[in-house]
């Protein structure tokens, strides 16, 4: 069995435990970000630079969705030979005032879509090698089974 590790680069994004994503609120004006901050504030009027950690909500509201018809270019890595298109959705995180860009999962295509669908959050390989499944963060639709 391989071990599950976050995809290079998502370390400390997420939790399999809820799941979750892991951000940040700014502990001088409460602003949240995703990722976490670790040095100044996002916000433009603030010179905060001290951060709790922020568990977001598990589920959100499509705002926005796309079609990933081409490959990334590297660093992206595909979950397999050939390409396979997919959908990215740009989800409005219950409770957190944040929009946040993840893939659906394999089996939901943007004909599954659409601005306003419910969404909750699942962690899901992005690709495997011998000895890990590198996971990250995804969508799924809540009226699709699974």
């Amino acid at each position: 069995m391989r071990a599950r590790v976050p995809a290079l680069g998502a370390e400390g994004w997420f939790t399999e435990d809820g799941p979750a994503l892991i951000g940040s609120r700014c502990t001088t004006c409460g602003t949240v970000a995703f990722p976490a901050a670790s040095y100044r504030c996002g916000n433009p009027g603030c010179d905060g630079h001290e951060f709790a950690q922020e568990r977001l909500g598990s589920a959100g509201t499509v705002w926005s969705y796309t079609d990933l018809r081409y490959q990334p270019p590297s660093p992206y890595v595909t979950a397999g030979e050939p390409y396979r298109p997919c959908a990215l959705l740009a989800v409005e995180v219950d409770d957190s005032g944040l929009v946040i860009l993840g893939q659906a999962v394999a089996d939901v295509s943007v004909d599954d879509l659409r601005v306003g669908t419910r969404v909750r959050l699942v962690i899901d390989t992005l690709f495997s090698d011998d000895d890990h499944d590198y996971t990250i963060w995804k969508w799924r639709p809540m009226e699709v089974a699974g």
